[in-house]
C-alpha cells in the first residue's frame, strides 16, 4: 500500500498548555512520520481563508478568533492510510464523545478547544497542506 499524507494542526489551546511534545509523541508512536512542521501565529486572513467553508455558519467568527488567539503548529504527516488513521488517533470533534486514549479525549478542553485538527479526506488533506506548505518544505 502507498504512503499517504494528511494535514494536522495543534491548536492554540494545546500550544498554550505546553502539549506540543505530548501530542507529537502520540503521533509518532502511532507510526506517523512528520514530513513537515512549523509553528506560526495565524493572521485573521489566514484563519478566515482556511475555514472559508464555514463562513456562513454562526460559529465562524468565534472559530477565527480562537484560531488567532495563540500560536499553532501545522504539520504534514505521512503513513499508509494517514487520513483515516489520524482521524482515529485524534477521536471525535466533541471530546465527550471521543474514545479514551484518543488525543481529543485526553487533551481537549471542550468542543471548540479540542487540541487538534485533522483533514477529513484525502482531497481536504491535499488542499490544507497546500494552504500552509510549498512542496520544498515537505520532506
Amino acid at each position: 500500500m502507498a504512503l499517504e499524507k494528511t494535514f494536522a494542526i495543534i491548536k492554540p489551546d494545546a500550544v498554550n498548555r505546553h502539549l506540543i511534545g505530548a501530542i507529537l509523541s502520540r503521533i509518532e508512536q502511532a507510526g506517523f512520520r512528520v514530513a513537515a512542521s512549523k509553528m506560526l501565529n495565524l493572521t485573521r486572513t489566514q484563519a478566515e481563508g482556511f475555514y472559508a467553508e464555514h463562513q456562513v455558519k454562526a460559529f465562524f467568527p468565534d472559530l477565527v478568533d480562537y484560531m488567532i488567539s495563540a500560536p499553532v503548529v501545522v504539520l504534514v504527516l505521512e503513513k499508509e492510510n494517514a487520513v483515516k488513521d489520524y482521524r482515529a488517533l485524534i477521536g471525535k470533534t466533541d471530546p465527550t464523545e471521543a474514545n479514551p486514549g484518543t488525543i481529543r479525549h485526553d487533551f481537549a478542553l471542550n468542543y471548540r478547544q479540542n487540541a487538534v485538527h485533522g483533514s477529513d479526506c484525502i482531497e481536504s488533506a491535499q488542499r490544507e497542506i497546500a494552504y500552509f506548505f510549498v512542496e520544498s518544505e515537505i520532506f
